[in-house]
């Protein structure tokens, strides 16, 4: 990988992660369509790498709705009430919704692995997440606010969020999908989409460092990775506010189009090219 591979990489993650189209299909399909021989190991590392980047775009984004929601987790078991205020129950909340995608991300790693070479797989997964993002649109009624949030919403979030595991299937746009099946209104499902992305993406780039710490000339790759990972954090955060906003007032559809026409002419080079 080189510099300039990195950035531009770095700069689709960052839009991609939010945007409800999957950051980990396009970095498995733009390498094909420059021809860019990227080894599966590095691409998966650098994959999960700049989530972390990403994961710094939420928290910046996010940073004073966290700061609230942590206090007041920490102020509920100090009062041994942890489910009493609004924003301790969406913490709790947030980790229950993470725990069914981290469980089994980490008993299927290595099939995820072999997955990120795969570009037929990955075109499979974007048709999946159109059909997600239609489905969202048909069966939600979009009547319920980010306070109403329930135990029940977020799991049934949470088992969407699995979905995402495998490259091609957008995170935010399974898990906004999740939530607006459960008929939360799109601006809420999006935030709690993007707060509930905050433990899993850190979990997930800690197995990067672990795996990042295994490579013999890791000192050598990081001049490459760190401009990727700079783009995918600035990009990324641009992206969070500008979805919040267009999601006010539009559908996920153009998404959902988006998706397919990718997925078939992906699908359509993995079966007459590659």
């Amino acid at each position: 990988m080189t510099v300039i591979q990195s950035i531009i990489l770095g700069i689709v993650q960052g839009l991609t992660e939010f945007l409800p189209i999957s950051s980990s299909g396009h970095l498995v399909i733009l390498p094909y369509l420059l021809n860019w021989d990227i080894p599966p190991r590095d691409a998966f590392i650098f994959d999960v790498l700049v989530q972390v980047a990403t994961l710094i775009a939420v928290i910046a984004y996010f940073w004073s709705d966290l700061i609230s929601i942590a206090r007041a987790m920490i102020l509920g078991l100090k009062n041994k009430s942890p489910f009493v205020d609004a924003e301790s129950r969406l913490g709790w909340f947030i980790l229950l919704a993470t725990i069914p995608a981290g469980g089994l991300g980490l008993v299927l790693k290595d099939t995820v692995e072999l997955a990120f070479a795969s570009l037929t797989a990955t075109a499979a997964a974007l048709l999946l997440t159109a059909g997600l993002l239609v489905l969202a649109e048909k069966v939600g009624k979009r009547t319920r606010s980010l306070g109403e949030v329930t135990w029940k919403d977020a799991f049934w979030i949470g088992f969407f969020q699995v979905l995402a595991i495998f490259p091609g299937v957008s995170r935010s746009g399974a898990t906004i999908s999740g939530g607006m099946t459960r008929n939360l209104k799109r601006p809420s499902a999006a935030r709690f989409s993007f707060l509930m992305s905050v433990p899993i993406m850190l979990a997930a780039g800690v197995l990067a460092i672990l795996d990042l710490m295994q490579v013999q000339d890791l000192m050598s790759l990081l001049p490459v990775y760190i401009p990727g990972f700079i783009s995918a954090a600035v990009v990324g955060y641009l992206a969070i506010r500008w979805l919040i906003r267009y999601l006010g007032s539009h559908s996920l559809y153009v998404f959902a189009i988006y998706c397919t026409i990718v997925g078939l002419i992906s699908l359509g080079l993995s079966l007459f090219v590659y």
